[in-house]
């Protein structure tokens, strides 16, 4: 009755906008970017929201983000501005934003409540912006760690529908949509270890990397043309045992238990879902860390940081490490850009 109560008085108080307190409160602060006004103006009883969108023919959309996140406003000011992106979202998905860092009561769907930062915590939330994409029942489709150029982004938004057929993977989906060439190589690195390979073999003191990439991957292009050639990048890539796989590849990859797997068949057992992927594999050959979406220099060295100086053994939460690093590289006088 209160929750409803409170509906009436914002009601009558007139139109409200994503910004206005008691909508969206604590949203508007340096580095707010307005999400579109179709999103759905929610109390955060994810219950409520799955049973209406679930009574309006849609599934639920959990939308993660923080404030200054360079990823989410590209999300919103590109891949929500184009008109079949958003279209389809918006007749197919309510959209419910949930801050990071917020102190808002969630309710989630196990009837738990917590606070924004804690419901975060609690799906393990590594990357803005996030999407936690959910079926009629409350199951999760999909989720999408990162920012997504805007054509995967859009095959995300299909798969998450239910477009795609039963128990078909998203990269499978994604490849029969916009196949990939089949001509091209992978871009060579000195030092990086190619099938076939032994993962067990190379565990030790270092931990080790797995880069999955492809072929004909623009992505690929800048990280390899630009990323990687960058000083720092290469002092901390020294501090790995690097592994380059081909997604679709059929070399042999033997595990750290024997078992040996083409690299497609491994790429899938891992669910890669974007080229590149980098998978952090500690010295027991587990896996601890992984990036996988767009990334620019700042963002991949300080994964490739997090991992190799053990911080993510003391600092379970990715964002918080960014924080530190840029307050500590702006310190020492360098200039921190987010997307160079």
């Amino acid at each position: 009755m209160a929750r409803v109560f409170t509906l009436l008085l914002l009601l009558l108080a007139g139109p409200l906008s994503a910004k206005e307190e008691g909508v969206l409160p604590g949203l508007v602060n340096p580095g707010f970017h307005e999400p579109p006004e179709w999103f759905k103006i929610s109390f955060l009883d994810l219950r409520e929201d799955l049973e209406e969108a679930r009574a309006a023919g849609k599934r639920l959309a959990l939308y993660f983000y923080q404030d200054g996140c360079p990823y989410c406003a590209k999300l919103l000011d590109v891949n929500f501005a184009l008109r079949d992106i958003a279209g389809y979202a918006r007749e197919r998905f309510d959209v419910v934003a949930i801050n990071m860092w917020g102190d808002r009561e969630v309710t989630d769907l196990d009837g738990e409540v917590l606070s924004e930062k804690q419901y975060a915590e609690k799906m393990r939330i590594m990357f803005t912006p996030t999407l936690v994409f959910l079926d009629e029942a409350g199951r999760v489709t999909l989720r999408v760690n990162g920012y997504y150029p805007p054509h995967k982004f859009m095959a995300a938004l299909r798969y998450a529908a239910g477009e795609a057929h039963p128990r078909e993977r998203f990269l499978d989906f994604l490849t029969r949509l916009d196949p990939v060439p089949a001509k091209g190589e992978l871009h060579a690195e000195p030092g990086f270890h190619r099938p076939p390979v032994d993962l067990g073999a190379l565990l030790g003191d270092k931990p080790v990397l797995v880069l999955v990439e492809q072929k004909a991957c623009p992505p690929c292009d800048e990280l390899h043309g630009d990323i990687l050639k960058r000083p720092g990048t290469r002092r901390l890539l020294d501090r790995f045992t690097v592994v380059q796989l081909d997604l679709w590849g059929k070399g042999e990859v033997t595990l750290p238990g024997g078992e040996r797997l083409m690299e497609r068949v491994l790429a899938r057992r891992w669910d890669v879902k974007y080229a590149p992927t980098l998978v952090f594999l500690d010295g027991a050959g587990s896996e601890v860390f992984r990036a996988e979406a767009y990334l620019k220099a700042f963002h991949l060295q300080s994964a490739l940081e997090y991992v190799a100086s053990g911080a993510y053994r003391e600092q379970p939460s990715f964002q918080r490490f960014i924080e530190a690093r840029a307050d500590r590289l702006r310190e020492q006088g360098v200039e921190v850009d987010l997307m160079r």
